[in-house]
């Protein structure tokens, strides 16, 4: 029998070395991806092939049995479960009735208004959307037990490490337990592995069902793009398996019956109570679906993205009852269809996502669907992707019938949480912004404030010993303070030198950027930057509009924190009192892009709210809406709360922030003597008249631009976040901002700047030199410099001035 994997293997000369059942395992196939050339298709996941069910859940709930027995005992019965989303969450949820059953929770990428986040973590390689976790019941992550991570396979770690470091921030624990079909890590990315664990304090295991490596050959990413166009262009003049809409015929609807109490699956946690549930519901469920699809011999039982549990244990029952099924689900992933014995995907059916918003626009795809032979299908989908979409001409089901003669849909029931008690609307007309100069030292106008005051708190760690809890997973970043930075006077010197000499450039992107949201975003904004960053920059903006335009714009500064999301007592408070559709974001600058995918990831589950930031500086090329896209220095970023209002930056930890509070403060009216806010911004208003004819030139030449976001930024970051062996994108901060951020609030390992960079970074030299920080000038960076925070920083290791620094 051919591999599956050979026509891959020939051609691009990739090698799979490791154990005998690798072959049956997977096969390979060429993405349509400009990153990685390679996909490693399995063949016992039932996402991209066929399989009976038995096959696939047996070798899910094996790993669970493993899982038992490792942990044994107590441990087994305290243990929780979390899949990744989209591909791992039926498997995981097999682990997951293999080891206990245990409690389980998937991540997922569909936000759902009124479910707190109680976590989340990006995949380092992407672009797309981050992980979220949405439990109904926090606590299910709140244990002490451990935490058993369960996804399809391992190629480098780094998801896994990403989640593990995001987790134990708010949920430390002395144990994680690792699962995979299958472990395809290089050697260096085992040894990370075991110093990760030593740098967190924990215990993790790992238990795969095979082991192995891929070699990859240089060029393997050129060759396969090549041969993807190569093909895909021989395949547009010719009939494939995209191409023919279906016959007209309407799918046959049935009714599962399915029961009220149990979970569509485990996007907001499944529990063994609704396993015993869904058990004792499939044999009737089974029945109706077997009656739908009559006396057909071949059946498919397809699946839908992230709902792959429930279709499987459908399946499953299915063919308990006798029948011969086989079971899949929809994917959003492009991959080549070949029609060749020896690579993993024949076929491909592709048609356009019918579950907005988190699947967004685009294509979503079924393989080795079309010419399987099979005699009718069955598409599991949940009611929320049960959309015009689904049964419009060109839509799954249209495509499906082309295939196959008999099509059934069933419509398992989308979990929807309890609501929120008390309800949040009722508690937030309590909420009123917080206004200077009872809060912050602007003027009242200029900026409304969505926070709780937190002044009488001690929220303050000294610098180091905040890294450590940090980098530990002690604790979140937004739990804490750091001390707040006081300037020498030559710093302060280089401040006000620095604003002088930018004054201009950073009124004419005010200007540029205020005139773009007037002509395409809203004529009467509502403004709404982000603390605290974004609010000298809101306050700009509003003040271009006032002296340019008469208008008074409303202005509010509202909270967001990497990992944990926007604050959503602010968004329910804004959507009560303004048009969500006139609401602009503000922020300072884009560095990597993290903060604009939080907000966007954020805002879909609020309706009419636009996600698109609008910023003063976006050298990372993640926005569309700027003044510019130069890295040069705005001088509020070399200061903290001096050039803020006084206002520090805003905290989110349990115990003094409520769930009918907004995210929290602290005013800094001691260090009045000290504050530029009002000198910085009226040294930059007081320049608006002398660049509004250049301001007219750009908004011209930006409306007639292609200002397609590139995410430049992005891979630079995780280019250098490899280079360097941090593998962690989250302690790479680029651009002039926040590398100052990094020297103000962090423990900095090294700066790269620019080769060349001039006075832009005279601030940067200045603060390095203080903290003994090297200053590395390099080629090719996207941005004037970059901070480095190590990522093994250990609190004990000091220089010979006794100072801490990074371990190397």
């Amino acid at each position: 029998m051919v591999w599956s994997g050979t026509w891959v293997a020939e051609r691009l000369g990739v090698r799979i070395d490791g154990d005998e059942k690798l072959s049956d395992l997977l096969g390979l196939a060429l993405r349509r991806n400009p990153k990685r050339a390679h996909l490693l298709v399995s063949n016992v996941l039932g996402k991209h092939v066929p399989q009976r069910p038995s096959v696939v859940y047996g070798y899910g709930f094996a790993l669970g049995l493993r899982v038992r027995d490792l942990l044994g005992g107590a441990a087994a019965r305290s243990a929780v479960v979390l899949g990744y989303a989209e591909t791992a969450t039926g498997l995981g949820h097999s682990v997951a009735d293999g080891l206990g059953p245990a409690p389980y929770l998937h991540s997922t990428r569909r936000p759902v208004e009124g479910v707190a986040r109680a976590g989340g973590f990006e995949e380092s390689h992407s672009h797309a959307t981050s992980h979220l976790l949405l439990p109904e019941d926090a606590a299910l992550l709140a244990g002490e037990g451990p935490l058993v991570l369960v996804d399809d396979e391992f190629s480098t770690g780094n998801t896994v490490l990403n989640t593990i470091r995001a987790l134990h921030e708010r949920y430390p624990r002395e144990r994680y337990v690792i699962v995979a079909l299958i472990d395809m890590r290089s050697p260096r990315d085992r040894a990370r592995l075991n110093a990760f664990a030593a740098e967190v304090g924990a215990r993790i295991d790992l238990i795969a069902t095979a082991s192995g490596t891929v070699t990859l050959p240089e060029g393997v990413l050129e060759k396969g793009q090549a041969l993807v166009a190569q093909h895909e262009h021989a395949m547009s003049g010719a009939s494939s398996a995209d191409s023919p809409p279906g016959h007209g015929a309407r799918a046959v609807r049935v009714d599962l019956d399915w029961p009220a109490a149990v979970p569509d699956g485990g996007r907001h946690g499944f529990t063994p109570a609704h396993r015993d549930a869904l058990e004792a519901a499939l044999p009737d469920m089974a029945k109706r679906i077997s009656s739908a699809v009559g006396g057909a011999r071949r059946v498919l039982v397809l699946g839908f993205e992230e709902l792959m549990y429930a279709p499987l244990r459908l399946a499953l029952a299915l063919e308990r009852a006798g029948a011969d099924v086989r079971y899949s689900t929809t994917t959003r992933s492009p991959v080549l269809a070949v029609d060749d014995p020896g690579y993993a995907i024949r076929t491909r059916i592709a048609f356009p996502a019918h579950d907005a918003p988190a699947d967004g626009p685009g294509d979503r795809y079924a393989y080795n669907v079309a010419g399987a032979g099979f005699d009718a299908v069955v598409a599991v989908v949940d009611s929320t992707a049960d959309t015009p979409g689904l049964h419009a001409p060109g839509g799954l089901l249209d495509r499906l019938a082309a295939h196959v003669p008999h099509v059934v849909l069933a419509v398992v029931p989308s979990y929807v949480p309890r609501p929120l008690d008390p309800p949040m609307p009722e508690l937030l007309e309590l909420s009123q912004p917080l206004r200077g100069p009872a809060f912050s030292s602007y003027a009242p106008d200029e900026v409304g404030w969505l926070l709780k005051d937190l002044s009488q708190v001690e929220l303050e760690a000294p610098t180091e010993e905040r890294e450590e809890a940090i980098q530990s997973g002690g604790a979140h970043y937004a739990e804490s303070l750091p001390v707040e930075y006081q300037p020498s006077a030559r710093y302060q010197a280089l401040f006000r030198a620095a604003l002088d000499a930018s004054a201009d450039r950073i009124a004419r992107a005010v200007g540029t950027v205020t005139e773009t949201v007037l002509a395409e975003r809203s004529p009467r904004p509502v403004l709404v930057s982000l603390a605290r960053a974004g609010t000298p920059v809101g306050v700009l903006m509003r003040r271009w509009a006032q002296h340019r335009h008469a208008l008074d714009l409303p202005h509010y500064a509202v909270s967001i924190v990497r990992g944990r999301g926007i604050d959503t007592n602010a968004l329910r408070w804004l959507a009560a009192h303004h048009d969500p559709a006139d609401v602009v974001f503000v922020d300072g600058w884009t560095g990597k892009g993290a903060i604009t995918r939080e907000l966007a990831d954020a805002l879909s589950a609020f309706d009419g709210f636009d996600p698109e930031i609008a910023v003063l500086a976006d050298p990372g090329s993640c926005v569309r809406t700027y003044g510019t896209r130069e890295d040069f220095l705005i001088p509020s970023a070399c200061l903290n709360s001096t050039v803020s209002g006084l206002i520090s930056r805003t905290v989110l930890r349990d115990g003094l922030i409520g769930p009918a509070d907004f995210h929290g403060a602290k005013f800094y009216r001691e260090l009045a003597g000290a504050d530029v806010s009002g000198h910085f911004l009226d040294a930059v208003t007081a320049r608006f008249g002398a660049v509004a004819a250049e301001v007219a030139e750009d908004v011209k030449s930006l409306q007639s631009a292609d200002r397609t976001p590139t995410w430049e930024g992005w891979a630079a970051v995780e280019r250098i976040s490899e280079e360097h062996g941090i593998h962690d994108v989250n302690l790479v901060k680029p651009g002039v901002g926040e590398t100052t951020r990094v020297l103000l609030r962090r423990v900095p390992w090294k700066v790269l700047a620019k080769r060349g960079a001039g006075a832009d970074l005279d601030h940067v030299r200045l603060l390095a030199e203080q903290r003994d920080v090297p200053v590395e000038e390099v080629d090719d960076l996207p941005y004037s410099c970059v901070g480095l925070i190590h990522p093994q920083y250990t609190r004990g290791a000091t220089g010979a001035d006794g100072k801490a620094v990074a371990a190397k």
